[in-house]
């Protein structure tokens, strides 16, 4: 493994490299860059076989190491996900180029034009864990928006990130970009991703992605500017009025669909009023369906199933498992205190016919995304018609939910004078 000086020199010098190739993606046209992303996406069908074999690797160690059931599964590739990947690149490929957009302009009343104009942040750095999809929605991305990327992927997935850089690189060689504008810095270890926190000057940004140990890290310790993603204590109201039916297919989706990831509902409040009804029928759904309730005495009383007594880690903790905590409130005032106390801003939503609660709810809850009667599962770039994700921002930058092109952007005002002196 690298030491810390040999990660540092590494990190530098390819941060470096990605800087000039940054400039050359920021004045791509937008026909090249198309062509790259489609070109990304025939890549990696073609090379399909090996990325199984790479990944497959990687699952077998994971076993091996006892890897928990959720990195397993954000570590997994199979035919239907690589489909995903490639019709995500096809997405990003078809959508409008951020770069060079108009957002502001004025004639100010001295006669000076003045215009703000997206254009790319220039060097990405990404810190994330198992997750090969990643690798691949990033660098789409970071095409798509003009920027280059370092990309410190882990050990989890790391025969599948390899390969997926790898034929992303040729891809590039072939039409002429530059390589170095996707790159891995995952051959330094570990030092590399304290490397990329340190590097400032050299990366203009950094995304960690993955549980909150990983997130956490990168806040308290990196001096170059972060966006905070990923960490969902995700949470579903069900008010007095919320219907059985519809409610019990919400909240198992939410759930159980996949569990593993960030938008899976963790936390679920019943209204005292709709306990009787709706919240036995949902709670019983969940038990039928092998999700393990985390609750008190009143959850316990409500389902034929054991309840294990919640503590108070239930309701500040992401599950990502078949586990949810389940709390009875007398008010959607209580709701409403609940989310503020235990919500990660990440998603937080209702379940209701009334309109007045659906109005306080929405007024209330300032989460990156809230939800009125649908599955939290919604909160997704593919879902939302980003093409890919860069991550879901849960601050309250310029970036706030789920990240597409646009959030890899800033801007810059230009200001044309007629050989204007200030007075």
């Amino acid at each position: 493994m690298a030491t810390d000086i040999d990660a540092t020199t590494l990190v530098a010098e390819r941060a470096d490299k990605a800087r000039e190739a940054s400039h050359v993606m920021a004045n791509l046209p937008r026909e090249a860059k198309d062509a790259a992303l489609r070109d990304i996406a025939s890549a990696i069908d073609a090379a399909r076989a090996e990325i199984l074999e790479a990944n497959q690797a990687d699952m077998k160690a994971g076993e091996e190491n006892g890897t928990s059931k959720a990195m397993l599964d954000r570590t997994k590739l199979d035919d239907a996900r690589i489909d995903g990947l490639m019709a995500a690149l096809e997405e990003l490929a078809n959508q409008a180029d951020p770069v060079g957009e108009v957002t502001d302009g004025r004639q100010l009343p001295n006669g000076m034009r003045l215009r703000q104009v997206r254009v790319p942040l220039g060097v990405v750095g990404v810190i994330y864990e198992a997750r090969p999809n990643v690798t691949v929605d990033i660098a789409g991305i970071a095409i798509r928006s003009g920027n280059a990327v370092l990309l410190r992927g882990g050990s989890a997935a790391a025969h599948t990130n390899k390969v997926l850089v790898r034929v992303i690189q040729e891809v590039l060689e072939k039409k002429g970009l530059p390589v170095a504008a996707v790159q891995s810095v995952d051959d330094g270890g570990r030092p590399a991703a304290n490397a990329m926190m340190e590097a400032v000057g050299k990366i203009d940004i950094l995304i960690p992605r993955g549980g909150r140990n990983l997130i956490q890290s990168v806040v308290n310790n990196a001096k170059v500017p972060v966006i905070q993603t990923g960490e969902g204590n995700v949470h579903i109201f069900l008010d007095a009025s919320a219907p059985t039916e519809q409610s019990t297919e919400i909240v198992l989706n939410a759930k159980t669909q996949r569990p593993s990831v960030c938008n899976a509902v963790e936390t679920l409040l019943i209204h005292a009023d709709a306990l009787e009804g709706t919240g036995k029928t949902v709670l019983s759904a969940l038990v039928a369906a092998g999700v393990t309730l985390h609750g008190d005495e009143r959850v316990a009383e409500a389902v034929d199933a054991e309840v294990v007594p919640a503590q108070e880690e239930d309701f500040t903790d992401e599950y990502l498992d078949l586990d949810i905590a389940v709390k009875i409130v007398d008010s959607l005032d209580e709701a409403l205190a609940h989310i503020e106390r235990y919500s990660t801003g990440h998603t937080d939503a209702i379940i209701t016919e009334s309109v007045t609660s659906q109005q306080a709810f929405l007024k209330n809850v300032n989460s990156a995304v809230v939800v009125v009667n649908a599955s939290t599962r919604f909160t997704d770039g593919g879902e939302f018609g980003l093409g890919a994700e860069v991550g879901i921002s849960t601050q309250k930058m310029h970036a706030r939910g789920p990240m597409g092109a646009v959030a890899l952007t800033s801007w810059k005002w230009i200001l044309e004078g007629d050989y204007n002196v200030r007075s």
